[in-house]
């Protein structure tokens, strides 16, 4: 067998090892994600400590998913939100900002809702503007990006919703996701 026979696996552990690439751990291994990003603890952290956010691939369309987002980041939190879509000059009554290049700060997290594919642009253009944390949106993976990112210097969030997250540690949401119908009197963490 011979060098180029062999695929180079990344394994749960974080350990890589040779495998001949037709082998049925090899494909089965490819198949499984290895990469794991910030516990919920580190998450919660990652969400308090921020003040501003850009959301990437934000939409003018009430029917998106990051049209929902971005209307609960602006009524349920204090974050200062920016909307990046090149296509767009307004959004949810705000101005749409072309590239993460153009905002008036850096913002303290780059929330992204962009196909897996576009993730490692997005990457870079996070690294270029010195942002210091990207969460890629509830189901868009790419792995290769995430540990790419992490490589250069990010923390990386991938496959989790920015608003559930949020909601979850503020007493907006049951630790499932769902609505606990409660009203408190309990001051909510913003």
């Amino acid at each position: 067998m011979t060098v180029s026979e062999l695929v180079e696996t990344r394994l749960q552990n974080g350990l890589t090892c040779a495998l001949p690439a037709n082998s049925p751990l090899a494909k089965l291994l490819k198949t499984q994600r290895t990469w794991t990003g910030p516990d919920a603890k580190q998450r919660l952290r990652i969400l308090r400590e921020a003040k501003s956010i850009a959301v990437v691939g934000a939409s003018p369309n009430p029917a998106r998913s990051s049209f929902f987002v971005g209307t609960y980041l602006q009524q349920s939190t204090d974050y200062r939100v920016y909307f990046v879509n090149p296509n767009a000059d307004e959004i949810l009554g705000q101005k749409a900002y072309p590239d993460l290049a153009s905002l008036p700060e850096v913002p303290d997290i780059v929330d992204v809702f962009r196909k897996p594919s576009d993730i490692p642009s997005v990457v870079d253009d996070v690294v270029a503007i010195g942002a210091k944390t990207i969460w890629v949106q509830l189901g868009i993976w790419n792995e290769e990006a995430a540990y790419d990112a992490e490589a250069r210097g990010l923390t990386v969030v991938m496959d989790r919703c920015i608003k559930v997250e949020h909601a979850r540690f503020h007493g907006g949401l049951h630790l499932l996701g769902f609505d606990t119908g409660q009203i408190s009197a309990k001051k909510q963490l913003r």
